[in-house]
Parts: structure tokens; C-alpha cells; sequence
């Protein structure tokens, strides 16, 4: 699926990609509904409808990830109330030994997120893996969401990759089809973002469930597959 002679770069998303969409997922359709039902003094129910249409009006746009975007608008302390289910941060399928094959193998590794710097930080906090890659860059250090070309432009000036033996491993259709667009040719999608959802079917795109079906032949280890 990949052949790893021809790469040197590998760009990762964070949530749904390396760690499990759960948390994510948890935290705004559970967790925070039932905060902001408790804080406005109204029923669950209403407070989901509430936030799932504020959420549609920004998908695909910066402040749909931005922290500070969603503190002011709900009157919660976004940042610190995910700390309250943050035991459900958790890493995908084989994430820290796909990561230390890539150093062994001489990649490097990029992690590109439209996660807010403070949910970065949270997820830095329980999982270690800023230790275990080269850079973590977020979409609000260049005011682009993924989903934006201007975002590649800023990334590709700053990182200064051959787009041409770089690959993209991503979660999200709407961000893999811009990346596309701006020319990339390894693309690679997650199939099961979240582990308490089912796969998806019929991609757009080559997919990949566990990192160790893509792992660098020569460093796998033969009890991934256990």
C-alpha cells in the first residue's frame, strides 16, 4: 500500500488517525451537552440540537476547531472541562511502534492537525506523542483549516517537502480530497476513525486499518500481529 522506498516524508493527522476518534466524539455529542444543558438549565436533548446546528454553520471552517470559538459561544470552559473525560484519550491500533519504525527507518514524521493548541496540548499530556515524532504543527499556526489549499501552501513553505515522496495518512474525506487538489499523490484514509463505530466502506480513497498493515517492512515486529 505504501512503498516506503519512495517516501521520505509522512504527514499524520491526530484525531481519528493516531488516537482514537472516541474521546473526540464523546466529549462534543455526551459530555458537553450535558454541561451546557446543566449551565443554560435545559434538557439534553435540547442542548444537542443547540450544538449540532451552532456546529454545522462551521464545519470545514477554523473556528469549527478552535477551542476559544466555542468557549465564548457556550459560556463553558471548553479547554478545561475536556480534562474531565480525558481517560478516554486513547492511541489507535499499533500508533507508538508504526511511529518508532518510521524514526528507525529514517522518515520523518509530521503530525498535522486542525486540533486548537490546547487540545493538542491535552492530548501531548496523556499520550507522549510529541516524543515521538518530529513536529507537531496545528492548523491555527497558519490560520488555515485543512480543508483550505491556502493550508498546504503554508505548510509545504514552511516544511520545505517533496510533495512527491510524501504521504498523507488522514481520517477525514474533506481534508484528504484538498490535499488532492494541491497535488499530493499518497493519500492514504483511516477506516475506523472511531473504535466504537463500525468501518466504513466504498472509500474515495486507499485505506488502512491497523498501522501495522503499513508498517516498514524490514522493522515489524512479529508481535504486531498478535
Amino acid at each position: 500500500m505504501i512503498h516506503w522506498n519512495d517516501i521520505d516524508t509522512v504527514l499524520l493527522d491526530m484525531d481519528g488517525t493516531l488516537l482514537d476518534l472516541h474521546f473526540d466524539n464523546y466529549f462534543w455529542l455526551e459530555h458537553l451537552p450535558d454541561q451546557y444543558a446543566a449551565h443554560h438549565n435545559m434538557e439534553k436533548q435540547q442542548a444537542l440540537d443547540t450544538l449540532t446546528h451552532q456546529m454545522k454553520e462551521k464545519v470545514g471552517q477554523l473556528e469549527w476547531y478552535c477551542l476559544d470559538y466555542w468557549t465564548e459561544l457556550t459560556s463553558l470552559p471548553i479547554a478545561k472541562i475536556k480534562h474531565d473525560v480525558a481517560h478516554k484519550i486513547q492511541f489507535r491500533p499499533h500508533v507508538p511502534d508504526f511511529l518508532k519504525a518510521l524514526k528507525q527507518a529514517g522518515k520523518r514524521s509530521v503530525i498535522v492537525t486542525n486540533a486548537h493548541r490546547d487540545s493538542v496540548d491535552l492530548k501531548m499530556l496523556h499520550t507522549g506523542l510529541d516524543a515521538m515524532v518530529d513536529r507537531i504543527i496545528s492548523s491555527h499556526d497558519y490560520r488555515y483549516p485543512k480543508e483550505e489549499q491556502a493550508f498546504w501552501q503554508h505548510l509545504l513553505d514552511d516544511e520545505g517537502f517533496n510533495i512527491e515522496r510524501t504521504v498523507l495518512i488522514d481520517d477525514s474525506l474533506a481534508v484528504l480530497e484538498s490535499a488532492k487538489r494541491f497535488g499530493f499523490k499518497h493519500l492514504l484514509c483511516v477506516n475506523q476513525p472511531d473504535s466504537q463505530k463500525p468501518k466504513r466502506e466504498d472509500l474515495d480513497f486507499n485505506s488502512v486499518d491497523k498501522f501495522s498493515d503499513i508498517m516498514p517492512a524490514a522493522l515489524l515486529d512479529k508481535d504486531l500481529n498478535a
